[in-house]
């Protein structure tokens, strides 16, 4: 019902075709039953059209192509640029791979060039020993030869003495001087045989570093604590230091390679005697050098001792003495590879070296060498 109102609203309509129809009544109260009437057509909505909804799915589709392409065209880039960056890396690892070839095939050169160095400084340092130890056999070899010279040219003159006594037809005289001469000959024996031990023990040390054989640890010590000490000697006139060995008479022999545990005795002995003679220099006429030299047996194992009143070594380098090349010695007396060789050679016959020092004081080597 619109009552006294002129207009109506209609809302929301759908889309078709309608009657509108208007029935009213006078003042009276007479309607008019028939009323007015008149057909309204309301269309469909261009934004609902179909060729809208057409236009859409167009749109639709060509945006969705479009992000298609240009996330094709996005991945393309994407791919482009990664396969610029692989390939520039690629480069870059085959310019290291050269550069770490080249400073491979600099460093092979370089560390055949540090073996040969080494080669080279080992058997230097070995000549040196070499030089030492013939220098000390010289020395050793030459006391008892020096005495078999003299009592033979003692004898060769007693025996012209003896001829003359036998000549003028005294006896007893002649008996004597045949005691004297016999004397003398025991002693050239003695000698002789003193000479011969001390070469056939070079001999021995001269053989196959492979070969190992039962020896005294005692004879072998102390025919290189005396090769060491006229080492030093021949090179000082000056040096002079008391030797002390405590050797346990009861030691078994043990399997060895002689040549090489005489170089550890021997380097052993020459560090000694080197820092006494050095202490020597300095610490005035008070100061006796000494170097002792202990063995014994215990729990299967041979202890060897070197121990000296030298100058000690210090604190700080302590670490490093066993290392190759390092060395306290003043330029020229040694390369350093002593005491790192001794302490390889210990370690092939299954034994271990240990050191203990107080700087002004000494040092002390100790040596251990499994039996069997």
């Amino acid at each position: 019902m619109a009552g006294t109102k002129r207009h109506i609203t209609y809302n929301n309509l759908l889309p078709g075709t309608y009657t509108f129809r208007v029935k009213a009544a006078n003042s009276d109260g007479v309607w008019n039953n028939e009323g007015a009437s008149f057909t309204i057509v309301i269309g469909v909505p261009w934004w609902h059209s179909l060729w809208i909804k057409v236009l859409y799915v167009i749109l639709a589709l060509g945006a969705i192509f479009a992000f298609a392409a240009i996330r094709s065209l996005k991945i393309s880039y994407d791919k482009r640029k990664l396969e610029h960056r692989v390939n520039v890396r690629n480069e870059e690892v085959i310019q290291q791979k050269h550069e770490i070839e080249t400073q491979r095939d600099h460093l092979e050169k370089t560390i055949s060039e540090l073996k040969l160095a080494q080669s080279q400084l080992i058997h230097s340092a070995k000549m040196t020993s070499l030089g030492e130890l013939t220098a000390g056999i010289a020395h050793e070899i030459q006391g008892p030869l020096n005495f078999v010279n003299n009592f033979a040219e003692v004898n060769q003159q007693m025996i012209d003495e003896l001829k003359k006594e036998l000549k003028k037809g005294k006896v007893d005289d002649a008996l004597s001087i045949a005691d004297d001469v016999q004397q003398n000959e025991e002693k050239i024996s003695h000698h002789g045989k003193r000479a011969d031990f001390i070469v056939k023990g070079m001999l021995d040390h001269s053989r196959s570093k492979s070969e190992r054989k039962a020896a005294s640890i005692n004879v072998l010590a102390d025919e290189f604590l005396k090769l060491s000490f006229h080492v030093l000697r021949a090179k000082d006139k000056s040096f002079n230091a008391e030797t002390i060995t405590r050797f346990d008479p009861n030691l078994p022999k043990i399997k060895i390679v002689q040549q090489d545990i005489g170089r550890v005795f021997l380097n052993l002995f020459n560090n000694a005697f080197y820092s006494v003679n050095q202490k020597r220099k300095t610490a005035g006429k008070t100061y006796d050098p000494e170097v002792m030299v202990t063995t014994y047996f215990e729990e299967g194992q041979i202890i060897i001792k070197v121990k000296d009143n030298g100058a000690g070594i210090p604190e700080d380098i302590k670490y490093k003495i066993m290392q190759p090349f390092f060395t306290t010695k003043l330029n020229g007396e040694g390369v350093g590879l002593g005491l790192s060789l001794t302490s390889e050679t210990v370690k092939e016959h299954g034994g271990s070296i240990t050191f203990d020092s107080i700087e002004g004081e000494g040092a002390e080597f100790v040596v251990s060498l499994p039996v069997g």
